[in-house]
């Protein structure tokens, strides 16, 4: 198994127990995530960490032995940092606002719907193991996919289709080639959704560009090799 399609491990860190329970329950159903540890105080969750290397902490703000962000920001000094998404109760600008400057990826208020949660875990997702894939090919980032990433990072969506582009047609195109087993044409996508080759073809390159899938060169035994595209999410 690569890292771009490792499950991605997980440390819920919540002093509710009740609360860090149903937590690990919602991130166990999100496909892609593996729950590694609960912590319900800070000290715990920087040992857990420390000793165990998870991707991402779920944090909440108010833990009895220290503030969730005293505690993300020793996180961030970490030799190899989790991603953090902060996920508490606190609504003020000025938690909002500190989160944000010390590097959450997200930051969800409680209550939630199982909705929200999912999508954020997907965003994370698609982010992390977008950066894997890069890592594993040794790629250099054109600013077409740092800008994409960093959207992605923020929220969770494709970029603005580009001039002349629907962005609901995108949309459509990038679920199509995410539900894809394992990858399809631009033929496949013109027939499937009911539009021209080389309309299907020009979304689909903005996408690639975009960082959102990936081109793939299928050779055949004669002739030009075949372009196929699929989610950057696979493995």
């Amino acid at each position: 198994m690569t890292a771009s399609n490792a499950p991605i491990r997980t440390l819920i860190v919540d002093d509710d127990f009740r609360v860090a329970a149903i937590h690990a329950q919602f991130t166990a159903r999100v496909p892609g995530f593996q729950v590694t540890g609960i912590a319900h105080t800070a000290g715990d969750a920087l040992s857990q960490v420390r000793t165990q290397h998870p991707d991402l902490v779920l944090l909440d703000l108010y833990l009895p032995d220290e503030s969730g962000l005293d505690l993300m920001r020793r996180l961030g000094e970490q030799p190899t940092p989790p991603g953090v998404i902060v996920i508490t109760a606190a609504r003020d600008l000025a938690h909002i606002r500190t989160a944000i400057t010390q590097g959450a990826v997200h930051y969800l208020v409680k209550p939630f719907r199982f909705a929200a949660f999912a999508e954020r875990l997907g965003a994370f997702r698609d982010l992390h193991r977008r950066l894997a894939d890069l890592d594993e090919r040794r790629a250099e980032a054109d600013q077409n996919e740092v800008d994409g990433l960093f959207h992605l990072m923020r929220t969770g969506t494709i970029p603005v289709a580009p001039k002349g582009q629907s962005p609901e047609t995108m949309r459509l195109v990038r679920d199509l080639v995410r539900d894809a087993d394992p990858d399809v044409s631009a033929s496949d996508v013109a027939t499937e959704l009911g539009v021209s080759r080389p309309t299907a073809q020009r979304y689909l390159s903005a996408l690639a560009q975009q960082g959102v899938i990936e081109l793939r060169l299928r050779y055949g035994s004669t002739g030009r090799p075949e372009h196929r595209y699929r989610s950057v999410r696979g493995g």
